[in-house]
């Protein structure tokens, strides 16, 4: 199908942060379509959500330790996953501006794990009233460890919000750290407990940067290893880089490829890989 096709295309040219809303959006459509099959043919989609969430007691998370990493990908609100995904979208690109797309998609992988680790000891750990066991999902947590991240190496850097203005971006973390706190007794204990794990994830993760030390390498070096044997790609035309996956050291050539596309193009028309150039220059810088 034309359609699909179309799709498969734009999420293979797009940025890593691209894929990553790509993916979440895709699991939430599936899981509404699934929901409203659901309503007509009389069975619960609860059922299906179970295998994505993830659970607060240990014995159904130990039956389930996929959920560590499928939760932070699943929605099922429509408010909550557009909410999620314009944070990620909006804090996401400036992020990209200071790090690889590799980082980013580590950070994100890590928040979720932060998060979810903290949820889970949390309810197990602490003294809470007794009640009947509790499902994490969204992808917040995540968000809020790319958002604190950025927030935390760059805390002068400006924003532009509705109605307030320029603000930086150390008042964007401070304002989302005190608002978790002030919330964790309220409706949503859970959510509020995973959002603070994604905030210490990330800004263990910018402290880290600043000392030298990049704390997504070995997730990173782990879904390398994974998607190996899948990440060839045929050569495109006019592509800066030869048309292939960036290994080793680049050459000032293809800094200058890369620089010449942003005069043409802008800064946000670079694949995952030319980024990665940039990257590897400031570095060394």
């Amino acid at each position: 199908m034309a359609f699909i096709d179309e799709l498969k295309q734009k999420y293979r040219q797009g940025s890593m942060l691209l894929r990553l809303i790509y993916i979440n959006v895709g699991i939430f459509l599936v899981l509404r379509l699934m929901a409203l099959v659901a309503f007509f043919a009389g069975f619960n989609i609860d059922t299906a959500m179970a295998w994505l969430e993830m659970p607060s007691g240990i014995i159904s998370f130990l039956h389930r330790p996929w959920t560590l990493i499928t939760y932070a990908f699943t929605h099922y609100e429509i408010l909550h996953i557009l909410f999620n995904m314009l944070w990620l979208y909006w804090l996401g690109r400036i992020f990209l501006e200071y790090f690889t797309p590799k980082q980013l998609t580590g950070l994100y992988l890590l928040g979720a794990i932060g998060g979810g680790a903290l949820y889970i000891a949390a309810f197990n750990l602490l003294p809470h009233p007794v009640g009947p066991e509790m499902h994490l999902l969204g992808a917040s947590a995540s968000v809020m460890a790319i958002v604190v991240a950025v927030s935390v190496y760059a805390p002068d850097y400006k924003i532009g919000l509705l109605f307030i203005g320029e603000i930086s971006l150390k008042w964007v973390a401070i304002i989302t750290v005190v608002l978790n706190l002030i919330s964790i007794d309220g409706g949503n204990i859970g959510g509020h407990v995973a959002h603070l794990g994604g905030i210490l994830v990330g800004a263990a993760f910018a402290w880290q940067i600043k000392r030298g030390h990049d704390l997504t390498a070995g997730i990173n070096f782990v879904l390398d290893r994974i998607a190996g044997p899948f990440s060839r790609r045929k050569p495109h035309v006019g592509d800066p880089i030869g048309g292939k996956a960036f290994r080793g050291n680049p050459t000032e050539g293809d800094l200058d490829r890369v620089l010449a596309k942003i005069k043409r193009s802008g800064y946000s028309s670079l694949t995952d890989d030319e980024r990665d150039v940039l990257f590897h220059f400031n570095k060394k810088q």
